[in-house]
């Protein structure tokens, strides 16, 4: 008989792939996995198609087309006054996700401690440990999930390599304060720890308030590999395009992995992304398209009985029930689908013990009639 030892013994089917399959089975309105149900822009679809009808289908440049990726450092020099040579410091990849295994496939090797703040998106702490690397979670706790920095200090030990953030968070939607990255500075200055910032919801935040890039920070910057995803930029999360920025010195290692990783990236997209994204206007107005959602869908779901946990970006809203019931998360987000309709994903799925605050996550990167629909159906709980 065949026999395989697995290196992730503890991981079953994400969470994502499991709300989504019971929101098929009831005919549920899926709140739970984070895609818009609405079109991408057709300017993109035509950009991308004329990119394919002039030939461009072949394999691209391993770190990506050169023209996406000057686009890529103009645009970020622009918005955070970072200089980063796309040459050699830009890296076009396939996801986020893609990008956050290869940075962490670069630098963790077995028995070096990587520090999650959690709840945290799923793929973190997986990706480490199969790695050989350990994970030392921070618990984050509702309504405001607020970091204390000295007690982060206290997790630091001689194997700490690296800290993995993401802001706007997935799945609070809580954001960095300038505050945060003072202090993070301070607990990072004079050690070799990496940073690995997850940003992939960089213009996706509200209210007025500014993102705390880790590109706006020198002394942060020459130690962070930062991320960011097109697919949620461009509503085309099945595109599975994003990209990686770092110092030469780190991205020279990134790329070594990123070429037996993926190799290069799907060609007639970058083409047609690079030459939609020449228009600043399509990404520059992607906050207020949100915080329109966001403002709707707060408004209904506060005429249900669950009470709102605050939303600064992203496109999650999360909701506490614990003054209504005991039930477990999962249990609740499953009776939510059975017997109302609606999926959502129980935030304790975040947490590597499993924590459960009585909290579940709806997305609301969804059109309006689908948030109306389904806040119809919550209103009967």
């Amino acid at each position: 008989m065949i026999s395989i030892q697995s290196k992730l013994p503890g991981v079953g089917t994400t969470i994502f792939s499991v709300m989504s399959k019971l929101a098929g089975e009831y005919k549920a309105i899926n709140l739970s996995q984070g895609f818009p149900d609405y079109p991408c822009d057709p300017k993109l679809v035509a950009e991308v198609t004329k990119a394919m009808k002039k030939g461009f289908n072949q394999y691209a440049p391993m770190p990506g087309l050169p023209a996406l990726r000057q686009l890529i450092a103009e645009k970020v020099n622009n918005l955070y006054g970072a200089s980063y040579d796309p040459e050699r410091e830009v890296t076009v990849t396939a996801g986020g996700t893609q990008a956050i295994f290869t940075a962490l496939s670069t630098c963790i090797s077995p028995g070096d401690e990587v520090i999650i703040f959690e709840p945290a998106y799923d793929s973190y702490a997986p990706a480490v440990k199969l790695l050989g690397g350990l994970v030392k979670p921070y618990e984050l706790a509702p309504p405001d999930y607020e970091i204390d920095w000295e007690m982060v200090r206290k997790l630091f030990s001689a194997n700490t390599k690296m800290i993995i953030l993401n802001s706007p968070q997935n799945p609070t939607g809580c954001i960095l304060s300038e505050k945060d990255i003072k202090a993070l500075i301070r607990l990072t200055r004079n050690t070799d720890i990496l940073i690995l910032s997850d940003e992939v919801y960089e213009h996706i935040i509200f209210d007025g308030q500014i993102h705390q890039s880790i590109a706006l920070h020198p002394e942060l910057r020459e130690r962070s590999f930062i991320v960011a995803s097109f697919g949620k930029l461009l509503h085309t999360t099945g595109w599975k395009l994003g990209y990686c920025l770092a110092p030469e010195i780190l991205m020279k290692e990134f790329r070594k992995v990123h070429q037996f990783n993926v190799f290069s990236v799907n060609t007639p997209m970058q083409l047609g992304i690079a030459n939609y994204l020449k228009d600043s206007s399509n990404y520059l107005g992607l906050s207020a398209f949100f915080q329109e959602k966001r403002d709707l869908f707060r408004a209904l779901l506060g005429e249900t009985k669950f009470k709102l946990l605050p939303c600064n970006g992203s496109y999650f809203q999360c909701i506490s029930y614990a003054h209504l019931s005991n039930e477990k998360d999962n249990e609740m987000a499953v009776s939510l689908v059975r017997d109302y309709g609606v999926a959502s994903i129980p935030v304790s799925a975040f947490y590597t013990k499993h924590t459960d605050h009585k909290v579940l996550r709806f997305c609301f990167a969804k059109k309006q009639e689908t948030l109306e629909k389904a806040v119809q159906r919550l209103m009967k709980l």
